[in-house]
């Protein structure tokens, strides 16, 4: 029986049988026992599932990462320590040192730098292309080396819809995967995968946690790539793995083998590993995450429409706004709403961003974004410092660009504190 997403939230992942815990248990544990030395020596050679060190599959880790899988709709999915490690891993996975990445230039600043500047000191280029840029345009940017298309849904904190549609035919049109990060609608406001989209990545720290309290990231796979297709393009799953005794991850694991391949590879030799308590604790805010969702649209709605008609405010982007270019779009690809998360500039520009910042009493300055509680930044100054003027217009982030995180509060208060210090 296929049951909708608020109940997935609620019943998916941990299946409690008879006598055991009913809600899901955290194992606290690096180790597993096990009687025969035989049977551990199966569990290293990938011929039997099963755990024996939590590095690279933990029970509480795997029922949030299947809970996850179902509200994607993929075929499988796996917990990384951080939204940074599952965007790492998902194109670490496919590429090597020599290798080329399409990037769209208004992704998060932290998955820019990691492309940009830190993967490319391990050899891995890219290049970075607008996402509303046409079909042709994006096109010009692949080459013979490229190995997948990396972009948002909807971009942190520029707000780009992402025309998913448009990106996957360029994407498959070049035979390589599309990875989208899925962070800010959630699998409960968008589903890449009925666009095209291969791998969906996550940053569970923000809305999925919706706490503020456990850091963690997630890479759920469509499987309807076919890697087998292009074997030379793709020999890391489709030829032997000799540090797993030969194992083909194509042949052995058919739609789960990308994401086997990461946990059995990468996270074996990186390690960046999600705790089981943090696993927990995702877990719990998973299953309000539909209502949660609901409410920081609805307030972001609100707070959105107050912006635009303060004569204070020089402009305001919200996707959910008829002004902004990206309805259309948010309408066809996100249509029950997009996320709590609303960009605008003051006519003071960046001094009066600063002041009125300072004057907020309900709202936090903080780093986080997309959490239960009203928290603001000023990327230019923040998130994104580490980008210089000409790379901060590429990602569609102004000097007086405020990025205001809606919460759950009640939407009089939150525009009440914004009022008085406007």
């Amino acid at each position: 029986m296929a049951y909708a997403k608020e109940t997935i939230c609620i019943q998916s992942g941990w299946k409690p049988k008879n006598g055991e815990p009913r809600v899901l248990p955290i194992y606290q544990s690096t180790t597993f026992k096990y009687e025969s030395s035989e049977q551990m020596g199966r569990l290293f050679d990938l011929e039997e599932s099963g755990y024996f060190y939590s590095r690279l599959a933990n029970p509480t880790n795997d029922c949030v990462a299947q809970k996850i899988c179902e509200l994607e709709g993929g075929a499988a999915a796996m917990l990384t320590g951080s939204g940074q490690a599952a965007n790492y891993y998902a194109v670490f996975n496919i590429c090597e040192a020599g290798d080329h990445v399409v990037l769209s230039s208004t992704v998060y600043g932290g998955t820019f730098n990691l492309l940009a500047v830190t993967m490319k000191k391990m050899g891995v280029s890219c290049t970075v292309v607008d996402p509303d840029a046409d079909y042709e345009t994006i096109c010009k940017a692949f080459q013979p080396n490229t190995k997948c298309v990396m972009a948002e849904s909807l971009a942190n904190p520029a707000l780009v819809v992402l025309d998913f549609e448009k990106f996957a035919r360029a994407a498959h049109a070049h035979h390589v995967p599309l990875i989208v990060d899925n962070t800010f609608p959630t699998p409960i406001n968008c589903n890449p995968f009925e666009w095209g989209v291969d791998i969906v990545t996550h940053s569970t720290t923000k809305y999925m946690d919706g706490h503020a309290m456990a850091l963690g990231g997630a890479i759920v796979d469509s499987g309807n790539f076919d890697w087998s297709a292009y074997p030379d393009k793709f020999p890391g799953l489709c030829a032997p793995d000799e540090s797993y005794h030969g194992v083909v991850y194509t042949e052995k694991f058919g739609k789960a083998a990308y994401i086997t391949k990461a946990t059995s590879q990468l996270m074996r030799d990186l390690g960046a590993v999600q705790s089981p308590q943090n696993a927990f604790l995702l877990n719990v805010g998973l299953e309000t995450l539909p209502l949660r969702m609901e409410r920081h649209c609805y307030n972001a709605q609100k707070v959105a429409e107050f912006l635009e008609a303060n004569e204070k405010v020089a402009w305001v982007n919200y996707p959910g706004l008829k002004s902004s270019k990206y309805y259309e779009l948010a309408q066809k690809y996100m249509p029950n709403g997009t996320c709590g998360v609303i960009s605008f500039g003051l006519k003071g520009g960046r001094k009066a961003a600063e002041e009125m910042m300072d004057k907020l009493k309900l709202a936090a300055i903080v780093t986080h974004v997309a959490d239960s509680r009203t928290s603001i930044l000023h990327p230019a100054s923040h998130t994104h410092r580490q980008m210089n003027d000409e790379q901060l217009k590429e990602a569609g982030v102004a000097p007086d660009l405020i990025r205001l995180s809606v919460g759950i509060e009640n939407v009089n208060d939150i525009i009440a504190d914004l009022e008085q210090a406007l």
